[in-house]
């Protein structure tokens, strides 16, 4: 039997404190951290490395999808669903999450959940399913009355770079347009990439190296196959085992720097 650390998140602290107590029949089940927000289970997250997430969807400020934006690929723990709506059922399933509950939970549908975590070989979420699923939900908005162009142009989302701007266009949203100096770190899974400025992150459809090959600007960096950063927001880098860092960003966030980047990077900010 696994033990898997677990992480409750939730807005609500009796929500939270009834999950706990129904979770103590469960041995398997070590619930190591709470947090009431997504900035809290980010840190969480940064420093207790859980196995699985019990994630509610609707929060004050930000949502349970926009913790999925925040996660490094590498570091996606297993993701449980848990919400008051059940309009968000399907979708939260649709997001391949491993589960969802609706609440209350009930202690039948919470063992089901748990076995099911059990029953995978890897308890690790695959974020580029997470990012492709919120990506669908983000614009479920749009005119289901485009014309034939129109949808053709929005299922071949396109991207372009400025001198100063990045540029993202997807061709159902508006355009935007991310000052360099703004961005703080971008990570990738699969097609679809999230590029964190301080106050959001923005998904957008294209692969790294395509990005990469189009010439960021120099004060961006590599430190793992996934994940590029600015070098300006790095205040501090912490070492592990194996050659391997982490990387404390100005905003708290913390980074994994794999080795095969680390040589390089630290080179960068020694000058």
């Amino acid at each position: 039997m696994r033990l898997l650390n677990t992480l409750i998140v939730d807005d609500e602290p009796a929500a939270i404190e009834g999950l706990r107590l129904r979770l103590e029949a469960f041995p398997q089940i070590r619930v190591i951290a709470e947090a009431n927000s997504v900035a809290e289970a980010i840190r969480a997250i940064n420093t207790q490395m859980p196995d699985l997430i019990f994630l509610d969807i609707e929060m004050p400020e930000q949502s349970g999808f926009e913790l999925i934006r925040q996660l490094q690929p590498e570091q996606c723990p297993a993701i449980v669903f848990v919400t008051a709506f059940h309009q968000h059922a399907v979708k939260a399933f649709e997001v391949r999450a491993l589960d969802y509950l609706l609440k209350p939970v009930k202690r039948e549908r919470l063992a089901e959940a748990i076995a099911r975590v059990g029953e995978v070989t890897s308890i690790r979420a695959d974020k580029a399913q997470l990012l492709a699923a919120v990506a669908e939900l983000s614009t479920e908005g749009h005119n289901q009355s485009s014309s034939t162009a129109e949808k053709t142009t929005a299922a071949e989302p396109q991207y372009c770079i400025e001198s100063q701007k990045l540029v993202i266009q997807d061709g159902r949203n508006p355009i935007q347009l991310i000052p360099y100096q703004d961005i703080i770190w971008i990570d990738a899974a699969g097609d679809y990439m999230c590029v964190h400025t301080q106050t959001e992150t923005h998904v957008m459809r294209a692969r790294l190296k395509s990005l990469i090959d189009e010439r960021l600007p120099d004060v961006f960096v590599r430190i793992h196959k996934s994940t590029v950063v600015n070098l300006t927001y790095i205040e501090k880098l912490q070492p592990l085992s194996n050659s391997e860092y982490k990387a404390v960003l100005a905003n708290n966030k913390v980074l994994k720097v794999s080795r095969t980047y680390a040589r390089a990077l630290k080179q960068r900010l020694l000058g």
